[in-house]
């Protein structure tokens, strides 16, 4: 059955192979981002020549107002939202006593705050059509911590707790709600790395290699079909056993 799928921050990156997955897996797209339209216009383009429904929403998820009309419009234009992935993510590092009070509650925003105004304007719908399915993209790092990531573990952590929250809140709707932890992914970010930190990085991985935006995209696509009905509430690590 075709459903419309909305990805937060999903012009690039690991969002980027999310609305590729969704799409393949026979969705509507809807590609959300804030200031990377050029890169939203080309993946839209994509899906296109594809023969996939897709659209552009631009929207600073951490403003409540502009969450809610993200989804209002993708709601208009494509009847619904039936599955909602919330990428959108920042990270601002420093040490803990060189972190300032903006870089600080500017991450959250991001990361914590968009993930509850996004999953708050479609829980409502969601429940109405008694299904639904809500996929937060965490980090390992929630999970670990890390030197210099007091922030960014802080807003990621706190989207364990409100994915099992919100499962058992929706559960009776056949909504369910599950977050993704990644390790180390291949992407812009990492290969921008000195590569010196890059090896530390690898020797601290059980497997040996970083994983890919397109392994983070199956998963999220498997949480998004009917073969994953049964499963709310979990987190799903996926770092390689850098965490074990």
């Amino acid at each position: 059955m075709k459903r419309t799928a909305l990805i937060t921050g999903g012009a690039r990156g690991i969002g980027r192979e999310v609305a590729l997955a969704l799409g393949q897996a026979g969705h509507q797209v809807a590609v959300n981002y804030n200031s990377s339209s050029r890169e939203a216009q080309t993946l839209v383009g994509e899906l296109t020549e594809r023969g996939i429904p897709a659209l552009m929403v631009q929207g600073d998820v951490s403003r409540p107002e502009e969450a809610a009309e993200a989804v209002r419009r993708v709601q208009e234009e494509m009847g619904s939202v039936d599955i909602l992935v919330n990428n959108a993510g920042i990270s601002r590092d420093s040490l803990l006593v060189r972190t300032s009070d903006e870089d600080f509650a500017r991450t959250m925003e991001v990361n914590m705050y968009g993930t509850f105004y996004c999953s708050r304007a479609v829980a409502r719908q969601m429940t109405k059509n008694r299904w639904g399915r809500i996929i937060n993209i965490s980090s390992v790092v929630g999970l670990t911590g890390n030197v210099g990531q007091a922030a960014y573990s802080a807003s990621k952590a706190a989207v364990f707790g409100f994915t099992r929250s919100l499962a058992l809140e929706l559960a009776g709707r056949s909504v369910t709600a599950n977050a993704i932890a990644p390790g180390f992914i291949d992407t812009d970010m990492t290969r921008a790395l000195d590569e010196e930190v890059r090896q530390e990085i690898l020797n601290r991985i059980p497997l040996k290699r970083l994983g890919t935006a397109q392994e983070v995209a199956r998963l999220v696509a498997f949480l998004a079909s009917e073969d994953a009905g049964y499963m709310t509430g979990q987190t799903l690590v996926l770092d390689g056993g850098l965490s074990l």
